[in-house]
């Protein structure tokens, strides 16, 4: 953990994200990443969700610090204006309790939850996700840190729409292998 639980130590950052791109399983990963932004900045808890255009709801996929019961606390919507997924930016929300915009507000109270800082995930110019830190009091954060957060989400996006690419050409070469050899000559 760092000194100023507010600041990076960039060497470790810039060795965790040498080694993002090593990764075979993106569960692995994800859960990777969420431990080490608690740990590192001694936060709460974090949560990387994804994005599902066709049920417009964010998924949880990898989560650290949080309890069960919170991560099962309902679907979360998204509607056309959802600040993270419009604006593209990260959003800060400092003080939950007056913030219109938290959907489940008593279950993050109960989590003993009060500030949330959500990172968009981008893979090329598309929001396919965001990275949710959660914490018991205020966040204080550098321009420094937040850039470094957004960079981690793009890199994080990059790698899940590559992962995505290699299970797509993963499942033609599979079903390349089914065809019968007279289709294949064909092609």
């Amino acid at each position: 953990m760092s000194q100023n639980p507010t600041e990076f130590q960039y060497e470790k950052f810039h060795l965790f994200i040498k080694t993002m791109s090593k990764y075979d399983e993106i569960d692995l990963l994800v859960n990777h990443i969420t431990e080490e932004i608690c740990m590192e900045f001694n936060f709460k808890g974090c949560c990387i969700m994804l994005f599902d255009d066709r049920e417009n709801q964010l998924f949880q996929v990898g989560s650290y610090g949080l309890s069960d019961e919170y991560l099962k606390k309902g679907p979360v919507n998204v509607n056309t204006d959802y600040e993270t997924k419009a604006r593209e930016e990260p959003i800060l929300i400092n003080d939950i309790t007056s913030d219109s915009r938290i959907q489940y507000l008593e279950e993050a109270l109960k989590e003993n939850i009060h500030a949330i800082l959500f990172i968009p995930v981008k893979s090329r110019k598309s929001i396919v996700g965001e990275i949710r830190i959660y914490n018991d009091e205020s966040i204080e954060i550098g321009t420094d840190d937040m850039n470094s957060f957004c960079l981690l989400g793009q890199f994080l996006g990059l790698i899940i729409e590559n992962q995505g690419l290699k299970n797509f050409l993963t499942e033609v070469s599979s079903s390349m292998d089914n065809l019968p050899l007279r289709l294949l000559n064909r092609i």
